[in-house]
Order: structure tokens, then sequence, then C-alpha cells
């Protein structure tokens, strides 16, 4: 029988206790990838909604509620693209939601993409951030990198600073994308959970 060493055993062990466990992998510069390209693995339906994926997006499409992360996040940076399918287009980023609440999280933060209120930052139906970016013309891909530490949250957009504020509570809870029966595609989601540094 071959002998293997004892470091290469132990890799493959751990590579394969990993694979199963549902949980996203890091890499080496600590971004966490949201979505395989192929099902919904890593996220978790909340409500009536419908999502799949669709040529290697996921893809919301119907329905009044939300898609979660599995996991709970503080202080972090999160990078996606978005494109818009409808008009009058209307969907927004959660984070630091809770449970509670239906079709949405109550008192949650929420990073508005709503055509005529995007890029604007509310809780609940509260405004913290007016929104200032000008509607985008629908299946053009915007990209949106949100970072929270502590009260501190900035929003960029398409690599340009759009604001930034010191008003938002610090906590913990879950990422999250509301669905409100209009289509909208995203793809290249990554995190970097800033509270395990």
């Amino acid at each position: 029988m071959k002998r293997f060493p004892f470091f290469v055993v132990l890799s493959v062990w751990l590579a394969g206790a990993g694979a199963g466990t549902g949980r996203a992998a890091e890499s080496a510069d600590g971004w966490i990838s949201l979505f395989n390209g192929k099902d919904l693995s890593g996220w978790v339906k909340m409500h009536d909604v419908q999502a799949e994926v669709r040529d290697g997006n996921l893809r919301i499409v119907k329905g009044m509620g939300w898609l979660r992360t599995e996991r709970e996040f503080s202080d972090f940076i999160l990078e996606f693209e978005w494109r818009a399918l409808e008009d009058k287009y209307d969907s927004g980023i959660f984070f630091r939601a809770g449970l509670e609440g239906k079709p949405w999280p109550d008192r949650s933060y929420q990073v508005n993409l709503r055509y005529d209120m995007l890029g604007g930052l509310v809780k609940g139906f509260q405004p913290v951030v007016p929104a200032e970016t000008p509607k985008m013309p629908l299946n053009r891909w915007v990209k949106f990198r949100i970072e929270a530490r502590g009260n501190k949250v900035s929003l960029d957009v398409d690599g340009e600073r759009a604001w930034e504020t010191d008003k938002v509570e610090p906590g913990r809870g879950y990422l999250g994308i509301q669905i409100e029966d209009r289509s909208f595609d995203f793809r290249n989601l990554r995190v970097q959970d800033l509270s395990a540094r």
C-alpha cells in the first residue's frame, strides 16, 4: 500500500470536510463568494418568493419577500452587480436584518434599488440617506459596493463614492435581497467579513 505524507492526507480530509457544509469558502484575500452561478446554495427564501438561476445569474422573479444569507454579518464589505429587467423596478439590499417581519424584515437597513429612490439608505421606511443616484436603464449592469463598520456605512456606485454616513446603529444580522414582484439579475456577489479580522 502506498503511503502519503501526513500533511497531504490532512489537506484532503479538510477539503472534503468543508465540501458539503453549505458554507462558502473564503479566498486568500478574505472574500467569500455568495453565489456559485449554478444554484441558490447559501441563500434562504423568506416568505412568498420566486428566485432562480438563469444564464449564470441569480434572478429574482416574483413574490413579496426576500432572499437572505445563511449566516449573519456585522461589519462587512459587500460587492455585487445588478441589472433591472422591468420598468418601474423595485428591490433593495438588506443588511443587519433580523427574521421578524413579513414580507420584509422589520427595522433592518436597506440600500434601495427602486428606480426613483436608487441608492438611498432607509431603516424600515424611514430615510437615513437620500437617494441621489440617477435611474439606471434596463438591462445595464451596475456595480454596488457597500461597506459597514460600526456606525459608519458607505456606498460606491460603479467605482464612485455615492455617499457615506455615520448615522447607522452598529449591530449584527443577515444580508438579503428584497423581492417585490419585479425581475432583477445579480452576479459577482461577494462579501468580506470585517468583524472576523
